[in-house]
């Protein structure tokens, strides 16, 4: 099938390089039409390239000797050898050619390495089956090369002669490129430099640390959401985060989650919603101004029942907990398959893997949220790197409630994505909490216990005045206030006032509280 390439001055409003023409991926796009984002596009130089490639803003630039021509298998084969997989354009160029070109392309040769991938990748993402014998006795091929990509346990497909070790399936598939960053986290043993730290400690002040994290987790889960809730409401879902990886994650497990977070339902529908969702401002007529919408409600199920198999996957696969809870948690934060609370569950879900892998000490979770409120922009960025590039390919229109309802189908944008930079956020947020705020919080608390013991020693009072008291002195840079003094601690002599002070120094001599709970 020949591609008609015609000459363009821009793609998907990035300007081509001069003297190049489109390939791979992008050309697809281009030549068939096709409702996707192309998140890096290659185009193949009119001249040499030192190097043979390089990289000019988005573009991939290949050198001259690179170009694959005019037709539709060329550009395929150049796309799944050189450049990074993506399941949403490789689906949706499936199906805008007849299957008659892919069976002819396959017949040609039924051995080769690129064509036994394609037809894989035919049959997984369409459900469709080629009229074509089954593949020859030759080598069985990776789908996903394990050098580039985090995969799944490898499960040999023999009529294509492909081991599939993808981390979802057809229904439902992230992608997490091995990146040099993904590697140095991994290699750092977070899990294990948690349980030796907690190891350290005795269990009392264990509790009371993991009592702190939670609270501050699910404050700024709260404060995330531009929430801030009673403390009563706090420890509420600090309960339910503490269940994460007690229960199997089911639909059933989520929507429990769901109605935990949302008590009154008068105003929020308690469960898949039934109608569209959107983030982002109303106009001066209260129509809406997306800058997200999610998956259309009809096809919450179904993409739902995918992600949940996936994450089942990538659990049995032994896939490293980190990847498989960015994968999930961002994967259901895309799909924003409830009216409210979907930040919430789905920063929960992230607890919930790695509890269930055991990834955090037991009875404990690494107050990430905590890490995010700190980290709002990044975080945010990350969110938009993947759902902005969505929204040209989504029509809506505004309803009669200033809702959205999505017209055309959408399916595809919420079951494929590239969870890279999700999966390194994730780990960063982690790597914090592990080497920071963990042993930070363990260690204000010593000084407390150091602090509170020295004050009782020298003076007897109520416990909740002597930690006043310390809160009173160190939030005035070592020193208690005259309008403290005279309002709280009036009875203090001169020299008790100067004794407490030295206390207090002492015990949090060179600690610095920027971000402690405590």
């Amino acid at each position: 099938m020949l591609l008609k390439l015609e000459a363009l001055f821009s793609f998907q409003d990035e300007v081509i390089p001069k003297e190049t023409q489109l390939a791979g991926w992008a050309a697809l796009v281009q030549a068939l039409g096709l409702q996707a984002p192309v998140r890096q596009p290659s185009c193949v130089s009119e001249k040499h390239i030192r190097g043979s490639q390089q990289e000019k803003g988005r573009w991939r630039i290949f050198d001259k000797r690179y170009q694959p021509g005019n037709q539709f298998t060329e550009h395929l084969a150049f796309a799944l050898r050189h450049e990074n997989i993506d399941l949403l354009i490789l689906k949706r160029a499936f199906e805008a050619v007849p299957k008659a070109i892919l069976e002819e392309y396959v017949r040609s040769t039924p051995g080769g390495t690129q064509t036994r991938r394609t037809w894989f990748f035919y049959e997984m993402l369409t459900g469709q089956t080629l009229d074509v014998e089954d593949a020859p006795s030759v080598t069985a091929v990776d789908a996903l090369d394990a050098r580039a990509y985090f995969t799944g346990k490898a499960k040999l497909s023999r009529r294509h002669k492909v081991r599939d070790n993808l981390l979802g399936s057809g229904n439902w598939c992230p992608v997490i490129r091995r990146t040099k960053q993904l590697e140095e986290f991994a290699a750092l043993g977070l899990a294990e430099r948690a349980a030796e730290t907690v190891g350290r400690t005795g269990q009392h002040l264990v509790t009371r640390a993991t009592s702190f994290l939670l609270l501050a987790d699910s404050r700024a889960s709260f404060e995330i959401e531009g929430e801030r809730a009673p403390r009563n409401r706090l420890e509420h879902w600090g309960k339910a985060v503490l269940q994460a990886g007690k229960n199997e994650l089911t639909l059933d497990e989520i929507v429990r989650l769901h109605r935990v977070l949302i008590k009154d339902t008068r105003f929020v529908f308690p469960g898949l919603r039934p109608d569209g969702v959107y983030l982002g401002e109303r106009d001066h007529v209260g129509d809406p101004l997306p800058e997200f919408i999610g998956a259309r409600p009809d096809n919450l199920d179904d993409l739902c029942e995918g992600m949940l198999d996936a994450n089942n996957r990538m659990r049995n696969d032994g896939l490293d907990p980190i990847l498989q809870a960015a994968a999930t948690a961002f994967g259901f934060i895309y799909i924003h398959p409830f009216q409210d609370g979907n930040g919430r569950v789905h920063r929960c879900l992230i607890h919930h893997v790695l509890a269930e892998r055991k990834y955090t000490p037991p009875g404990m979770v690494f107050p990430v949220s905590s890490v995010m409120l700190d980290r709002i922009d990044d975080y945010r960025k990350t969110l938009q790197a993947h759902s902005a590039p969505l929204m040209d390919f989504i029509e809506w229109r505004p309803t009669a409630e200033r809702n959205v309802e999505v017209l055309n189908d959408t399916t595809d944008l919420y079951r494929y994505f590239d969870c890279t930079e999700a999966a390194e956020f994730l780990y960063a947020c982690v790597q914090r909490t592990v080497e920071h705020d963990l042993p930070k919080e363990i260690d204000y608390i010593r000084r407390h216990d150091e602090a509170m013991s020295r004050i009782m020693e020298m003076i007897e009072m109520q416990d909740r005045l002597a930690q006043n008291l310390i809160m009173f002195i160190r939030q005035n840079d070592g020193t208690l206030s005259k309008r403290k003094r005279e309002k709280d601690f009036s009875a203090l002599t001169d020299d008790e006032v100067h004794g407490l002070e030295s206390i207090i120094q002492d015990a949090f001599e060179g600690f610095d509280d920027t971000g402690t709970q405590g």
